[in-house]
């Protein structure tokens, strides 16, 4: 289904692709599911836990990779409480050498786009320094360019990114690409007490949006699907209309669940409410 959406000054006919989390370990196993349930691609998360650590370990990885074709693979980082733009200028130094770590491999993958967080895992951004933060991220999306990838900043459900008014200015400021979290977006408190609307996430910068993570809402760290369409509609509509948005991932990794939520998308993709 390809349509031709109008946003600002942009046209463009865009299919969005939809992509599933590597939710399961085997990966013959996670190609197999991706192909059965009509995924388009994987969305591949590194943690500190399972992030390679040797050259050894970078080529398995390697491999598995390789067996998913012809599935298309994009990159997402999700190391809590690693944060560049820190105020102690030894961890902020020890952040950037993992971000600077996470660009190569995923070049090293071929790979062309990345997601990060800023704050992951943290009660508070008492420890992080703002300028320090847009200067370190300005840094990252140029050594990411560089590497042809597309450095993506997500936003999260507290803290700095989850302020509209916050993120807009990390974008403007650093030209990093983004990732909208719709589950994220919608529990910010910035959205719940109504000092901005949840669209006034993308408003100002809808060309730099090229991902999406799609689940109703977050609730205590865990990802509630939706009951229906009705409880997402507003947002995937939204989506649509992001000229560059065309990365959709059902971020959940519970296989019922997973699916529930891409019926959801499938029925709203059909056409029925857009």
């Amino acid at each position: 289904m390809a349509r031709t959406r109008k946003y600002g000054e942009y046209n463009k006919v865009i299919l969005p692709k939809l992509a599933c989390p590597n939710f399961i370990a085997d990966t013959s196993h996670l190609r197999e599911f991706a192909r059965e349930h009509g995924f388009n691609g994987i969305d591949w998360s590194f943690t500190p836990g399972d992030f390679p650590d040797s050259p050894a370990a970078e080529s398995d990885l390697m491999r598995s990779i390789n067996s998913l074709e012809p599935l298309e693979i994009r990159y997402h980082c999700a190391f809590k409480k690693i944060d560049f733009g820190n105020i102690d200028e030894v961890e902020d130094e020890k952040a950037m050498t993992v971000f600077r770590r996470v660009c190569d491999l995923v070049a090293m993958l071929r790979g062309d786009t990345l997601t990060i967080h800023l704050g992951l895992g943290q009660e508070n951004t008492n420890h992080l320094f703002w300028h320090r933060a847009i200067e370190r991220l300005t840094e990252l999306v140029g050594f990411a360019h560089k590497r042809g990838i597309r450095l993506c900043l997500e936003n999260l459900a507290w803290g700095w990114t989850s302020r509209p008014q916050q993120f807009e200015k990390f974008l403007r400021r650093t030209g990093c690409w983004a990732t909208l979290d719709i589950g994220h977006a919608r529990v910010s408190p910035s959205v719940v007490n109504r000092h901005y609307d949840l669209e006034d996430f993308v408003l100002p910068h809808p060309n730099r949006f090229l991902n999406a993570h799609i689940y109703h809402e977050e609730i205590n760290d865990r990802h509630i699907p939706p009951e229906t369409v009705k409880d997402i509609e507003d947002r995937l509509r939204l989506l649509y209309r992001l000229p560059r948005c065309d990365w959709w991932v059902v971020e959940l990794r519970e296989e019922s669940s997973l699916l529930q939520t891409r019926n959801v998308v499938r029925t709203f993709m059909d056409g029925k409410f857009l």
